[in-house]
């Protein structure tokens, strides 16, 4: 930071981009975190190897593009898989976008907690929408065919998946992250999922897309053990076995329907399914407001003054604060909010829904907001200064969460327009 003028966060992407790991950390991390300059160096190599195509397996499924700009990780992992199956946008003629798919799951939303457990207290911030099923949502409201398996056999699953595999479809499996062969194990928790498309077999193995820009290789033995650690999932998979695209009219209702939902759970207008009622206080533009009262709390427990007590703990907390901003899962750049944008001027080109586009700027500029927030954030600071770092940052989390209502509460408006004329 002193010697190049950088951020914390920026300068730290850029030591850990050039931190000596081992080949194995090196691949995790690279499947994990996609990081502004990491995406912009795969889009570098794209570019060249356009220019000079590389040989592939020949048993990898044809047309499956390679991640590119991949800001949310599931609605570009779906894209991708959209892309393969042939799936277009009707009304441009153009494929469904991962900023359409990620605005049809739900988009943006808020929830910050933290964790005491063993040594270490936990921080968690979810930037995109939730509590609702977010892969579910992009599946139900995308418009495509999608034909969905579950099964408590480990045998049935591979035969499902062989059978998608045979038609030509790549494959979404859910898989225990720690359990694959390529991932440190110690590095995760053992019941963190992620979503692999299986898009191919090379010889004995699988070819798997877990969007690291590089295609993995896994044995069937070795993604059913992954599959098989999660039996709340039992052995879910899903692919698209049609190139039937969604009706236009089906697109826009959808959107519209997925802004009213993201509109209500950020102001807080209706209510959160399985959530217990003393944690919503965690959630939406609410959330925004907890977050900001625990960071100036110095006396309860509660308060983050108390809960990060030492230096250490002070150092891990902001920490793994930051790293919420440079993830794909669950936050990201701009906390999502840039990305929102960018399906709210998608969906203003869809018919009737021309006027979602004078909100696209209100989240543009949100976007900005978070990523100066996430500037804020300083791992480093002296024990002593915890407070003033923490006024600092609950001041600006109250100037996002005062934007954030403008917006929300403005966008629900349209939407309720919107979804009267539907209606009609």
């Amino acid at each position: 930071m002193e010697r190049t003028g950088e951020s914390y966060t920026t300068a730290r992407k850029n030591i850990l981009a050039g931190k000596p790991e081992s080949p194995r950390a090196a691949r995790a991390a690279a499947a994990r975190d996609y990081a502004k300059e990491a995406r912009e160096k795969a889009k570098a190599q794209a570019k060249k190897d356009k220019e000079a195509p590389a040989a592939s397996p020949a048993d990898e499924l044809p047309e499956y593009p390679a991640p590119e700009d991949v800001i949310q990780y599931d609605a570009a992992l779906w894209h991708r898989v959209l892309v393969q199956a042939g799936v277009t946008n009707k009304h441009t003629g153009q494929p469904l976008s991962q900023a359409l798919l990620a605005g049809l799951a739900g988009g943006i939303g808020f929830m910050a907690f933290t964790h005491e457990g063993g040594e270490e207290t936990a921080v968690t911030l979810v930037t995109r929408h939730n509590p609702e099923p977010y892969t579910q949502n992009l599946l139900a409201r995308c418009g495509a065919t999608v034909t969905e398996r579950t099964t408590g056999s480990a045998e049935r699953a591979a035969e499902y998946m062989d059978a998608a595999l045979d038609a030509g479809r790549a494959v979404v499996v859910r898989v225990a992250i720690s359990a694959l062969p390529w991932i440190d194990g110690t590095t995760v928790d053992e019941a963190e999922t992620l979503d692999l498309a299986v898009v191919g077999e090379h010889k004995k193995d699988l070819l798997v897309d877990d969007g690291s820009g590089a295609l993995n290789l896994i044995s069937p033995k070795e993604l059913a053990i992954a599959r098989a650690m999660r039996k709340k999932e039992k052995h879910w998979q899903a692919w698209i076995p049609s190139t039937r695209s969604p009706k236009t009219e089906t697109l826009a209702a959808n959107a519209v329907e997925a802004i009213e939902e993201t509109t209500a759970r950020l102001l807080g207008t209706s209510e959160l399914s399985g959530v217990p009622v003393h944690f919503a206080k965690n959630f939406g533009i609410t959330g925004m407001r907890t977050l900001a009262t625990r960071l100036r709390d110095s006396e309860s427990k509660t308060g983050w003054s108390q809960i990060f007590a030492s230096q250490q703990a002070l150092a891990n907390g902001l920490d793994q604060l930051a790293g919420f901003f440079s993830d794909t899962r669950f936050s990201g750049e701009g906390a999502l909010r840039g990305l929102y944008s960018d399906f709210l001027a998608e969906a203003a080109v869809l018919p009737g829904l021309s006027a979602l586009a004078a909100h696209v700027d209100a989240y543009q500029q949100l976007s900005a907001q978070w990523d100066e927030f996430a500037d804020l954030i300083d791992p480093e600071i002296e024990f002593s200064q915890r407070a003033e770092h923490f006024a600092l940052l609950a001041d600006a989390i109250e100037r996002i969460a005062e934007a954030e209502e403008q917006a929300a509460t403005a966008l629900a408006a349209t939407a309720k327009q919107l979804a009267a004329k539907t209606a009609k």
